[in-house]
């Protein structure tokens, strides 16, 4: 091999590396943008009270890393007078956190500092809050009072 093919496949492979990275780090950015609702794949089923209640996860580390966790058995309670709250039996990754806008009820969030789930029957505003998904359905059982034992599944296609 001569001094120029040496110097062309470097180039090549240097070229190959930057392009990797930099599409890398595009995915990286849109996937921690903590304002980013892009819906998935990954659908959950909740029960408790005689009630049930389905959501959809967005594209986010702390989303993923909650569903990977499920089925999952918690007691949610209220919390406040615009949430319930489940705790969950470890804390979430907190990749790609950040502070959102556009809150709204109905939203599924992680609350980083107690490590729980906080879903959201009326208006908030909270700081430390990451945001897992939002409710689809049966998101009226939210308004029930009380403390009950609550099963989170993964909802299988239909």
């Amino acid at each position: 091999m001569n001094a120029t093919d040496l110097v062309n496949r470097r180039g090549a492979l240097a070229a190959g590396v930057g392009y990797l990275l930099a599409s890398q780090s595009a995915r990286s950015q849109t996937r921690g943008n903590p304002n980013d609702q892009t819906p998935t794949e990954m659908k959950i089923r909740m029960r408790f009270a005689d009630r049930v209640m389905t959501a959809t996860l967005y594209d986010n580390p702390s989303a993923r890393d909650f569903y990977a966790m499920l089925p999952l058995d918690l007691a949610i309670k209220d919390y406040g007078s615009n949430e319930k709250i489940a705790y969950l039996p470890r804390k979430l990754t907190e990749e790609g956190s950040g502070r959102f806008d556009n809150e709204r009820p109905y939203d599924l969030c992680y609350f980083m500092p107690w490590g729980n789930l906080a879903m959201f029957h009326a208006d908030y505003k909270y700081p430390g809050l990451i945001r897992l998904g939002r409710f689809d359905d049966g998101y009226e059982a939210l308004h029930v009072t009380g403390e009950f034992p609550l099963r989170i599944e993964r909802k299988q296609a239909n």
